[in-house]
């Protein structure tokens, strides 16, 4: 069989991949990557990194570039077969890999390289290839007896199964409710989102609207819907996917998936002598211990929660003295917060809306980044695509390639929510060719509406820079080491830091003037209109700080007593939220059963990263605003010292190495809107 995903190709053959292709390549692969480690370790005279450590990244790069477009397309074009495929390849993924990091003589290798005299006169890439490496050996357990050797292989297989048939029944969950519905019942939706309904109605062959649990339908019945208890019923589907309660109740639930994720974890990290998995997660993160990040999230809370509470209380004020409403409940909030919003500043995301065409807006997210880096994005055509979606660009500076991304911004069935970007070519030497960075950057925007163009609201626009600033620091980098290249080898709490630091345009006059217009006439935001946004953009800042560290507090708490008498996944997060959340919660409430960034994501006993990260780019930003938004030399020192060192250096150098001191977080509340 000619298999396409073991072709060596620049960019996927999306269209050649088969679900039957997938299980044959990976096997084929690992195979051989197994039999050549052999080989590699087996040669006479001592190792070098021409001899060992390059071979061995040449064999995992094409591992990677076969499972990239297989894991891509099954987050984005999801099917049954894919889906067999896929997971069938995630058990043997798993052993492989700790086969490798658990290779005793391979750990020798790489440490007798590290000990000998000349390590030194490595570059620094190398260096601290070689340093991650054997960091990454003794947490792969390469120092265990044999039979905890197995046990760590079988806790790592069955977690990677376990993430995966999460994420599914997430998806599925999603998926399964729908509701056809009135345009009459949706009195108060804006114009937009009552087109997209009665769109996704015509393609399921119904009259009428439809709604989904897909974000773009979800948000505007919450945000706009007159019908309380239509919001209730859409509220209440939402919070209960993948649980035992709602419409779908028990068909996909994550509760046991949870226990068990929680329990494999803490023996994990048992096996290699950390306390908890909180503490075993930190072995890779810049924050120095459990109780760093705890003192780190309860000290934002102390600052942000008399502000968040202040906020609450004046929107209950607000229901009751200009709506009647006695008492909110959680399918009100964001009806009655939109309503304040407009109350107090005269604006709202959908009078927004047409200023920001999102071919309008990709233009001046392109002219930013022209800006602040000298760099010019060009739109491709003719390339091998998976769905009509998708686009395709490349990132060029005087005219030579530097990278290149695909671009897929709209929700859709069998498409996982969300937004992320993620690797599908690495920049590295191949042979002693470079090879170019490719990423992928997906988002779930409102799609297009007949021949309207598809217009985004404020948050999805920064929804887009977020993504494109990780997409940066992978395309950007000028690493030649695949470990280290892009955000390889980056502590996982500065990961978010150049997603976050390139938010900040989004809410600068100077850039909005270029990266608004109307969407029939070009005019950008009228300066009225843009000076109430901006007065806006910390309205409830508040609650949105206290939300996110809920969340953080509840995973990493989580994660660092779990297995304790007592400890409950629901009675930790109540006592999480009576802690720090100012909106209460109702009992239904299952949010921890689709919290995929921890249960099937990377993010587990990590979500305090975006916290952590937005401190680093708010104190970045900050040396903007003293030196100019768009003042070139500093927007080359960012560049050169966080976007194209990758992994290369301690993640904390760097950014001392670019702002000229450790972080402060007074950036962050400041601009947060947080006096407190």
């Amino acid at each position: 069989m000619n298999n396409p995903l073991l072709e060596k190709n620049t960019l996927p053959p999306f269209s050649a991949i088969r679900p039957e292709h997938v299980l044959p390549a990976v096997t084929s692969l690992l195979e051989r990557n197994k039999r050549r480690v052999g080989e590699l370790l087996a040669a006479p005279g001592p190792h070098s990194w021409e001899s060992l450590i390059q071979p061995i990244e040449d064999m995992e790069d094409e591992l990677a570039q076969c499972w990239s477009p297989v894991g891509h397309l099954n987050g984005v074009l999801n099917s049954e077969a894919l889906r067999e495929a896929y997971n069938a390849c995630l058990p043997l993924l798993s052993e492989y890999t700790t086969w490798m990091g658990q290779h005793t003589a391979l750990f020798e290798a790489y440490r007798d390289l590290a000990e000998r005299g000349d390590f030194t006169d490595l570059p620094q890439d190398r260096q601290q290839t070689v340093n991650n490496a054997l960091r990454d050996f003794r947490l792969a357990g390469v120092a265990l007896p044999a039979a905890q050797k197995q046990r760590y292989g079988e806790l790592q297989q069955r977690l990677s199964e376990l993430g995966s048939r999460f994420s599914d029944n997430v998806l599925d969950a999603t998926n399964a409710w729908s509701k056809p519905v009135t345009a009459e019942q949706l009195a108060g939706l804006p114009d937009t989102a009552l087109a997209s309904a009665r769109q996704a109605a015509e393609q399921k062959g119904l009259d009428g609207c439809l709604l989904t649990l897909e974000y773009p339908s979800v948000y505007p019945v919450l945000t706009y819907c007159n019908d309380r208890d239509l919001r209730q019923e859409v509220y209440m589907a939402n919070v209960t996917r993948a649980s035992e309660l709602g419409p779908d109740a028990g068909r996909f639930d994550n509760s046991d998936l949870i226990t068990e994720i929680l329990g494999l974890r803490q023996e994990l990290a048992g096996l290699l002598d950390f306390a908890s998995y909180a503490e075993l997660s930190l072995a890779t993160k810049m924050a120095e211990s459990p109780s760093h990040v705890i003192e780190f999230l309860t000290q934002l809370a102390a600052r942000s929660r008399p502000q968040a509470q202040q906020e609450w209380r004046e929107l209950c004020e607000f229901a009751a003295a200009e709506h009647g409403l006695d008492e909110l409940k959680p399918w009100d909030v964001a009806y009655y917060s939109e309503k304040q919003r407009q109350a107090t500043f005269q604006v709202s995301q959908e009078e927004i809306r047409p200023y920001l065409p999102v071919n309008r807006v990709l233009a001046g997210l392109f002219e930013v980044v022209q800006r602040l880096y000298g760099l010019q994005v060009e739109e491709l055509s003719g390339f091998d695509s998976y769905h009509p979606d998708a686009r395709l660009f490349e990132i060029r500076q005087d005219g030579v390639a530097l990278a290149r991304f695909y671009l897929d911004l709209y929700a859709r069935a069998h498409k996982q929510g969300g937004a992320w970007m993620d690797s599908c070519r690495v920049r590295r030497l191949d042979d002693g060719k470079l090879q170019l960075p490719v990423a992928y950057l997906v988002c779930n925007f409102t799609a297009p509406v007949g021949d309207q163009p598809a217009l985004l609201t404020a948050n999805e626009m920064t929804t887009l820079f977020h993504e494109f600033g990780h997409g940066l620091h992978h395309m950007l980098t000028q690493q030649q080491v695949a470990a280290v290249s892009g955000i390889n080898g980056v502590a996982w709490d500065a990961v978010e830091l150049p997603s976050q630091f390139l938010e900040n345009w989004c809410h600068q006059p100077e850039a909005l003037s270029f990266i608004s217009g109307h969407m029939t006439t070009g005019e950008p935001l009228p300066e009225a209109l843009l000076e109430r946004m901006l007065a806006a953009k910390n309205f409830q800042s508040g609650m949105q700080m206290v939300r996110q560290l809920e969340f953080a507090l509840f995973d990493f708490r989580l994660h660092q007593l779990w297995g304790q008498p007592e400890v409950t996944v629901e009675g930790l997060l109540n006592d999480v939220r009576a802690e720090v959340a100012v909106i209460p919660a109702i009992p239904e409430n299952r949010f921890q059963n689709s919290f995929g960034h921890i249960f099937g994501g990377g993010y587990a006993a990590g979500y305090y990263s975006y916290k952590w990260a937005e401190v680093l780019s708010a104190d970045a930003f900050s040396r903007f605003e003293e030196e100019g938004i768009f003042n070139p030399h500093t927007g080359m020192e960012f560049r050169r010292h966080i976007l194209e060192a990758g992994g290369s250096q301690d993640a904390m150098d760097l950014f001392v190495s670019f702002r000229g001191r450790e972080p402060d977080i007074e950036p962050l509340l400041h601009h947060s809107g947080i006096t407190a």
